[in-house]
């Protein structure tokens, strides 16, 4: 019985990134637009900039048309309002996505809190809080900020 509870625990350690099988695209995509709506909201002020920069990379990373980018965003908000904290979003992401795709994920979340033209210490501290909840190390989200720096300085995509 213990063997089989060690190589169980082993198994997972090892591995503790390897994408379920069962979970469906759509709930990491929620899952993803609901972190991303939590930075919109980190300063307190989700501006018009802000909203239509959300909805073009919705559209944009999930070739979503208007409608379906609209549905996407406004069931993440529910999820996210109705969410205790950022961990299931976080943990579903971080189990299910490559490095690459936190990285994308990374470069976006950047490019939305730059969208209004500064960076807010809630906006940068949740950052730093989602990122490492996603196992993204601290040059790795330092990289993908540059990225977006320098993809567009004066106003981010």
């Amino acid at each position: 019985m213990w063997d089989a509870i060690r190589s169980m625990f082993q198994t997972k350690m090892s591995h503790p990134e390897d994408p379920d099988p069962e979970v469906r695209e759509s709930d990491l995509k929620l899952a993803s637009c609901a972190l991303l709506l939590e930075l919109a909201y980190a300063d307190d002020e989700f501006s018009a900039t802000e909203r239509e920069h959300l909805r073009a990379a919705v559209r944009r990373q999930w070739a979503l048309d208007e409608e379906g980018a609209e549905e996407l965003i406004r069931l993440a908000d529910q999820e996210r309002r109705s969410a205790v904290d950022l961990w299931q979003f976080t943990t579903l992401v971080k189990q299910n996505y490559t490095l690459g795709q936190k990285m994308v994920l990374a470069e976006t979340m950047w490019g939305l809190v730059y969208s209004d033209g500064t960076l807010a210490s809630k906006e940068d501290y949740l950052m730093r809080k989602i990122s490492g909840l996603l196992g993204l190390k601290p040059g790795y989200l330092s990289e993908a900020r540059k990225r977006v720096e320098s993809d567009d300085a004066p106003g981010i995509d």
